[in-house]
């Protein structure tokens, strides 16, 4: 799928986050929590993605810039 790109979070450097899944055509964000919940965040910046894959925390990235910040929906 062009211009998507997914990660998983590194083994030990996420308590919270498990794997995500962007699509920037979409500009949509799929996370997957360790607990097993998965949401769908709509009109993520593609900046924004980026700085979430590598920010040192994707935990503490994904609380301050990304929950509260953008319609979503549980799956």
């Amino acid at each position: 799928m062009a211009g998507a790109f997914a990660w998983e979070a590194l083994m030990g450097s996420s308590s919270a986050i498990a794997r995500v899944l962007y699509d920037a055509s979409k500009r949509t964000l799929a996370v997957t929590f360790t607990n097993g919940k998965k949401y769908i965040y709509d009109d993520v910046p593609p900046a924004v993605a980026t700085e979430f894959q590598t920010a040192p925390s994707q935990g503490a990235y994904f609380n301050w810039r990304i929950r509260d910040q953008y319609e979503f929906r549980e799956l």
